[in-house]
Order: C-alpha cells, then sequence, then structure tokens
C-alpha cells in the first residue's frame, strides 16, 4: 500500500538547517593541522564555538542596555514587593 505524504508532513519531517555561507579564516597553522589529524570538522567547530561567542556577547550587551530598567524594577521590588504577593500560596 502507498503512502500519500502531504505538503505539510514533508515539510515536517525535515529539520531547518540554518543557511551558511562560505568565508575565508586565517588560523594558526599549529592549531589546524592538530585538528585536520583529530579529524574534527572545523568549520562544524568554528560556527559553534562562534554561535556560543555571538549569544554572550548579545546577551552582556542586552543587560548592559536595560540596566537602568532593571535597577529600578529591583528598587521598586525592595519598597513595594511582589504583585500579587498576597495572594501566593507558596
Amino acid at each position: 500500500m502507498a503512502t500519500i505524504q502531504t505538503t505539510a508532513t514533508k515539510h515536517s519531517a525535515r529539520v531547518r538547517q540554518p543557511l551558511k555561507r562560505a568565508t575565508n579564516l586565517s588560523l594558526s597553522a599549529d592549531v589546524l593541522d592538530a585538528a585536520k589529524a583529530l579529524e574534527l570538522n572545523i568549520s562544524q567547530v568554528c560556527d559553534a564555538y562562534l554561535r556560543q561567542l555571538v549569544t554572550q556577547e548579545q546577551e552582556r550587551r542586552w543587560r548592559t542596555d536595560h540596566a537602568d530598567f532593571i535597577a529600578a524594577y529591583n528598587a521598586t521590588l525592595e519598597t513595594e514587593g511582589l504583585p500579587l504577593d498576597q495572594w501566593r500560596t507558596f
């Protein structure tokens, strides 16, 4: 019996990969040689590490950009307490 796949099931079965773009990198020769000897996928390693660094930097900048609001909110909580605290059961 043949199975009929709809367009929706075909799309949901595929895992969406982020778009990739070729780039040139200059890496230390000794590290590059060692990575190749270990059969590491240099593109995947660089992508994963860069993704981690970008996330950390975005988080740091968000905290810096919103520091005034966070300080004001924390000050409000100090003076007024938590909203709806009187109905909290824990």
